[in-house]
């Protein structure tokens, strides 16, 4: 187990840096000139120049990149244009907010998808399968964004005859559970589609083996069939999916953090988008991005615990 995660940590090595060239990149790729932003739009060109060469943006691209990567492996992301506070600094006071988001509602869409998609499976072709599975197809094509602003009309602004109890907040985050409830359900529903339809796949194929019929010959009950052989086995996909729906979560708050007004990663980035804060978009973009290569690196250790005699390659 252990050369394996080894193994598996030197793989990523290549991956980080593919990363980390991609995110250094956008300087190129986004419209705009730093040094001018910096500078304003009524410097003078001598004024521009100066902040240029501070930069280093006159140096080869090549130089530059490796200047940047020295910058992070010392954990010197940079300073933002706009508020000239170090990057780190903006990313430290809003990654946890994401993170607890995503993570929130992964747990939301392992539970809900897990429990539907065993249902449906082990009821397959019955009213109860097709009811999920519809619902599992409504909440896959329903855009976030749309759900959230409904969230919000029905739990937040009205009805009127609501009780008060059930009625949430739509804006901020963690100071009231009632914060809470709508963003997670705005950004866990369609990852719960996708794992309810994935599980279902997975137990339908297991279901099917011999050694499930063997198990019901010797007289085992149909929950320990289905949660102690059954599940285990077909486990192994669906995880995949939990890790890639986690991953997607951290890239995907952007519009749920918007919509509810919550002050975590995703808006820190569209707020520099607008404002052509170079720094804080490359640091937003390299942490989510190193935290997605982490979380796959943790689905493939997971699969040697469910499954130690599956060679991962």
């Amino acid at each position: 187990m252990t050369k394996f995660i080894v193994r598996r940590l030197l793989q990523t090595i290549p991956v980080l840096i593919g990363v980390s060239i991609l995110v250094f990149s956008l300087m190129y790729l986004i419209p705009g000139d730093p040094a001018q932003i910096i500078a304003g739009e009524a410097a003078s060109p001598q004024t521009v120049e100066q902040i240029r060469e501070k930069l280093g943006l006159n140096d080869p691209a090549p130089v530059q990149y490796f200047k940047y990567v020295k910058n992070i492996v010392q954990g010197d992301l940079g300073n933002s244009i706009r508020s000239g506070r170090p990057v780190m600094d903006e990313i430290k006071a809003r990654f946890w907010i994401t993170v607890e988001l995503s993570f929130y509602s992964t747990l939301l869409a392992v539970f809900l998808g897990l429990i539907a998609g065993i249902i449906s499976a082990v009821k397959h072709y019955s009213w109860s399968d097709v009811t999920i599975m519809i619902v599992a197809l409504f909440g896959l094509s329903m855009p976030n964004f749309w759900l959230g602003l409904m969230l919000i009309q029905w739990f937040a602004i009205g009805p009127d005859w609501l009780p008060e109890f059930l009625k949430m907040r739509a804006s901020g985050w963690g100071d009231s559970w009632k914060q809470v409830i709508l963003p997670v359900v705005t950004l866990g529903t369609g990852g719960a589609a996708i794992i309810a339809r994935m599980t279902r796949s997975s137990m339908l194929e297991v279901i099917g083996q011999d050694y499930i019929r063997t198990a019901r010959a010797k007289g085992l009950g149909e929950r320990v069939v289905v949660y102690r052989h059954a599940l285990k086995n077909a486990l192994i996909p669906v995880v995949t999916v939990v890790g890639l729906e986690f991953g997607g979560f951290l890239g995907g708050a952007v519009l749920t953090e918007t919509i509810f007004a919550i002050n975590g990663m995703g808006r820190l980035t569209i707020d520099a988008i607008r404002t052509r804060d170079f720094p804080i978009v490359q640091g937003t973009v390299l942490i989510i991005s190193f935290l997605f290569v982490f979380v796959n690196l943790l689905v493939d250790i997971s699969y040697r615990l469910l499954n130690k005699r599956m060679d991962v390659n």
